[in-house]
């Protein structure tokens, strides 16, 4: 038998050839698996991400010509170039004109949707402050009846107090540790048999 001679390895393969070798079409699925790879060759290599452009304004499109030199009419010596050259000219006129109408529409979506937030601001305020007034109102009204909305905020003031330590004087103790005569600590019970 014989063995593989360089007849057998294809032209492009073979590293004595100076053809470059063949790149295949490349598929979204492949070339995004290859950038990965590249990017997991070596970890701790910093990725850099692309600035984010910023959106393209009529200012910063190039002004328009000032003075056009060589005009010509529609017919009368235009050759086959100036087609392209007209086209181009016009698709750059045509797009700085769009850029400027959609700055201008920004400019009023921006105002316009200002206006609808100063307006339910200031609708939220009014409405805060009427029931501010109608809340004042409430606790003004309560406050002259005395009657059973004011016991319930005694009773809630009483029990938000921090219960206060009774001293010796008020379980019927003097200060000398003496009882007095008339009053005796602790519990009184009558029997009525």
């Amino acid at each position: 038998m014989s063995e593989p001679g360089p007849e057998s390895v294809p032209t492009s393969a073979d590293p004595r050839s100076k053809r470059p070798i063949k790149r295949r079409a490349v598929t979204p699925h492949s070339e995004q698996a290859g950038q990965i790879e590249t990017l997991f060759k070596d970890p701790s290599k910093e990725i850099r991400l692309p600035d984010s452009s910023n959106p393209r304004t009529s200012s910063s499109l190039a002004p328009p010509p000032e003075i056009v030199t060589n005009v010509q009419g529609s017919s009368a010596g235009a050759g086959s170039g100036e087609f392209h050259v007209y086209k181009a000219s016009r698709r750059r006129e045509y797009e700085r004109l769009r850029l400027m109408q959609s700055e201008v529409d920004q400019e009023k979506d921006n105002a316009e949707w200002e206006k609808q937030r100063e307006e339910a601001k200031r609708k939220d305020d009014e409405k805060t402050e009427k029931n501010r007034k109608r809340r004042e109102k409430k606790r003004a009204t309560r406050g002259k009846k005395g009657g059973k909305d004011s016991a319930m905020d005694m009773d809630k003031s009483s029990t938000t107090k921090a219960p206060s330590v009774p001293s010796q004087t008020d379980q019927g103790v003097n200060a000398e540790g003496q009882v007095p005569h008339g009053e005796v600590p602790g519990v009184i019970i009558h029997d009525e048999d």
